[in-house]
This record gives C-alpha cells, sequence and structure tokens, in this order.
C-alpha cells in the first residue's frame, strides 16, 4: 500500500522593515536565499521609522515600533528579519515561537541580548552594512567643511554674494598636504585614510587595536595627543565606550591648531558639542561637519543650529540605496544558514546553540 509523503512544516518568517529598509527588499532577499530550503512563508509588517524618529522601547535603545504591535506580529513566526523592531523582555515572554532575531544593523542595539539568550533566541546583526555609505557621507562633510560650503551655501541661498569669503583668514583648506588625523580605523576609517592618502593628505591614526601592517602605505599610527597637535582636520571613527565617551573636549580642541577642522559621522556621544561651539566662536575652530549628536533630533534652542562654521546633516550617513539592499541580503543569508542547520556568520550569543546542546 503506498502512502503519500508528509509534506515540509511551513517555517514563517517575519519581515519587519520601515520605510529604509523596507519589508519588501527584506522579504524578497529572504525567498531568494530559502528557495532551496523547507516552505518559508513570510509575513510583511512596516515599522514607522524614520518618519518617527526612533527612541527607546522598555529597556532597549534606538528602537522603532511598539511591544503590543510586535508581539501580536511575531505569532506563530520562528524568524524575524529587521532594523529596527524591538526586541525586549516582554516581547520574548509573549512570542515563544521566536528562536532567531536578524537586527540589520552593526550591532543589535534594539535587542536585549540577556533575554533573548534566556529565552533560546538567537540575535544576529550585520556588520560593515553601512561602512561604504558612512565613509564616503564623512568625505563629503569634512571637505564641505574644509571649504566652508556650509556657511557659503546659506548665504547665497539667501540672496548674499559675500566677497569677503575670499579673504585670506576665511579661506578653506586644501586636503593635499595637509594632515589630516583619524581617530579610529576599523571598517570606515580605513576606506576614509584611503581616499585622503589617494588626494595627498598625510594621514595619522589613533587606534589602539589597529596593527601595524593595515596601516602600511596609508597611514602613520601615533597617538592621540600626537594627533591632536599635529593634524588640521581630525574626524571621529571610534565606537561609544566607556573610555572613549567624551573623548574629545575643550582640552583636546585646545591641543589642535588654530583654524583647524573637526568632522564626526561615528557617534554623538564621542563628543562635547559646547565645547565646539566655543571653539568655533574663538576661532580655534575654522569650521566642523556632524552627522550625530548628543540629542536627536536637535533641540530647537541648540547652539549648533546658531553657531557659524557647522555643517550639519540628520543622521545620514548610513543611508543609501545600496546599504538597503546589503542589510537585507547579510540578513537574509543568516536565515538560510538557521534554517538549513548551519552556523551563524554573525550572532551577538551564541552561546543560544550550547545551551541547546
Amino acid at each position: 500500500m503506498s502512502t503519500t509523503p508528509t509534506p515540509p512544516a511551513t517555517r514563517t518568517v517575519l519581515a519587519a522593515g520601515d520605510h529604509f529598509v523596507l519589508p519588501s527588499l527584506l522579504a524578497d532577499e529572504v525567498r531568494a536565499a530559502t528557495a532551496t530550503a523547507d516552505t518559508v512563508a513570510v509575513r510583511e509588517l512596516t515599522l514607522p521609522w524614520p518618519h518617527t524618529p526612533f527612541g527607546p522601547v522598555a529597556e532597549v535603545v534606538e528602537a522603532s515600533g511598539t511591544e503590543d504591535e510586535l508581539i501580536e506580529a511575531l505569532q506563530g513566526v520562528e524568524v524575524c528579519v529587521t532594523q529596527m523592531a524591538p526586541l525586549t523582555e516582554r516581547i520574548l515572554a509573549n512570542c515563544p515561537d521566536l528562536k532567531l532575531m536578524c537586527i540589520s544593523r552593526g550591532g543589535p542595539v534594539n535587542a536585549n541580548l540577556e533575554a533573548a539568550t534566556r529565552h533560546g533566541v538567537a540575535v544576529c546583526y550585520a556588520p560593515g552594512r553601512n561602512a561604504v555609505a558612512t565613509a564616503e557621507h564623512t568625505l563629503t562633510l569634512l571637505l564641505a567643511a574644509a571649504r566652508g560650503v556650509g556657511d557659503t551655501h546659506t548665504d547665497l541661498r539667501a540672496g548674499v554674494w559675500r566677497g569677503d569669503y575670499y579673504d585670506y583668514d576665511n579661506c578653506g583648506i586644501e586636503i593635499e598636504g595637509a594632515t589630516v588625523g583619524l581617530i579610529g580605523y576599523g571598517a570606515i576609517g580605513s576606506r576614509v585614510a584611503k581616499v585622503l592618502a589617494a588626494m595627498g593628505a598625510h594621514v595619522l591614526v589613533h587606534d589602539p587595536y589597529v596593527r601595524p601592517e593595515q596601516l602600511a602605505g596609508v597611514a602613520e599610527q601615533v597617538s592621540l595627543d600626537d594627533l591632536l597637535t599635529r593634524s588640521r582636520i581630525v574626524s571621529l571613527h571610534a565606537r561609544v565606550t566607556d573610555e572613549t565617551k567624551g573623548m574629545i573636549g575643550a582640552e583636546q580642541i585646545a591641543r589642535m591648531p588654530r583654524g583647524s577642522v573637526l568632522v564626526n559621522c561615528a557617534r554623538g556621544a564621542l563628543l562635547d558639542y559646547d565645547a565646539v561651539c566655543d571653539a568655533l566662536d574663538a576661532g580655534q575652530l575654522a569650521g566642523a561637519a556632524f552627522d550625530v549628536y548628543p540629542t536627536e533630533p536637535v533641540p530647537a534652542d541648540s547652539r549648533l543650529l546658531k553657531t557659524p562654521g557647522i555643517v550639519m546633516t540628520p543622521h545620514i550617513a548610513g543611508g543609501s540605496q545600496q546599504v538597503a539592499h546589503k542589510a537585507s541580503r547579510i540578513v537574509a543569508a543568516e536565515v538560510a544558514r538557521f534554517l538549513t542547520n548551519e552556523p551563524l556568520a554573525h550572532c551577538a550569543n551564541p552561546e543560544v546553540f550550547a545551551d541547546r546542546a
């Protein structure tokens, strides 16, 4: 007597996208990556970021959406791919089917890793997804600040032709022949360094984790004090840790050559912004450029909005269409590995699998 084969069980994935990493991009990449795996059903959910700024959700930070919204969407879901959805203790407690959370960001800051591990949920992330975009944006702001593009653009849009911008004291800085200091030499800083070196800059790097061979032919490794005292342009590329938080303040800015330029596309917590405004007002700094801030959105009464010499963008350095596609492909590949029982490439809590063994 013949028997009918039992069809494979359906594995359900939630693509919780937003208006940048679209749910459709996540869903399409998951379907493509899992085409040869067991039957996969993909649901889509659209979170409000960036139309609504991210913020804390319960105990996690930089998240979009609500706990209730995610709890409802995750019922019967084994895998969630997202950029901004929160993963909190309450969500984990109310979503027993969830086994994998793939966050398409450089770090899983919107996940409670300790709680996820206790609930047996693996959390993956997408390192390097926006390194190219952020490096290119950093160079854009660096060049704009060095040549005074922000103020000259604003004046000209207001119908004011400022011939005095050609005065010697108001002229900008060329990159060729300039000494540029980079604090941090990871995926972003190393790309910035290579472009600056190709433009003829002498590049200094302060990064305690960089190996000499990584800098060969590109940059010179120096102490932070040496970098500050020698660099006409300084750009921040460090992660925020207990050691780096507030690492550049009034004392450090005072060591830089008068008329220098300071750039930050990394994290707002690295820098004392009031000290920057003071230095710009005093002429110690000739210009500054920022994509990140201590409070986001920037408050309407912030000195940053009133101090001349600052070029600003609203935390968009990591935003390009290519980034959205890269991020989706990275997390979709993790879904495929998970569903076929292969090791995950970028798991933040691999001890989950040890507990299952």
